[in-house]
């Protein structure tokens, strides 16, 4: 099982690019987000996802944690296969995808090519727990002046802003919250939170 691939990017096409890792050149998938930060000849490190299938082994592949964890989960949901879900990742980033789901906008959602609006609705209802596990509460969720607060998103947003004021990456900072979270339970205290995000970007 490949998890990385570290090289230099060879080619790069519409729908991934060959990374030269001594020699070995690896193609691999990717969303044109990725692909627009990627330079022929330029060297990447890239996080890798890969899928077994009958007659082929496929590479994903991610510069961001944020966008290969939802990459993860975009494929649980039924209807959305790989090339599904980097059109998702192509045409919405990892928060933008979390606030469309929480929020429920199947709009949003219904943007990417191979998204109608029944696999739209299907998204923003099966994977609501999972926006919430990256921070973000759902309007109809926040607090009010008759509604209790939601305290496990409001750790987990003040845990990804405690680690961007440490100089990472707001996507980053989502996905580590979002895999601490899942491991520790939605009660963990914030310094638990934190340091459990530090320990997830130094990997």
């Amino acid at each position: 099982m490949i998890a990385r691939l570290k090289g230099v990017v060879e080619s790069i096409d519409e729908g991934g690019a060959v990374i030269d890792v001594n020699g070995v050149g690896y193609l691999v998938s990717a969303s044109s987000r990725t692909l627009r930060d990627l330079a022929v000849g330029g060297a990447a490190t890239l996080l890798v996802e890969t899928i077994v299938r009958e007659d082929a082994i496929a590479l994903f592949g991610f510069l961001a944690t944020a966008e290969r964890d939802w990459f993860r989960i975009l494929t649980t949901v039924q209807g959305v296969g790989a090339r599904v879900a980097l059109s998702i990742l192509s045409t919405l980033s990892p928060d933008e995808i979390a606030r469309a789901i929480a929020a429920g906008d199947r709009a949003s959602l219904s943007r990417p090519a191979g998204v109608g609006p029944k696999l739209a609705a299907r998204l923003a209802t099966e994977l609501k727990d999972k926006a919430a596990a990256f921070g973000v509460v759902p309007a109809s969720a926040r607090t009010t002046d008759t509604a209790a607060p939601v305290v496990g998103a409001s750790v987990n947003e003040d845990a990804v802003s405690a680690l961007v004021n440490l100089g990472y990456r707001r996507v980053e900072a989502f996905g580590a919250v979002a895999r601490v979270t899942q491991r520790l339970g939605p009660d963990a205290p914030l310094d638990a939170v934190i340091r459990g995000g530090l320990q997830e970007l130094a990997r």
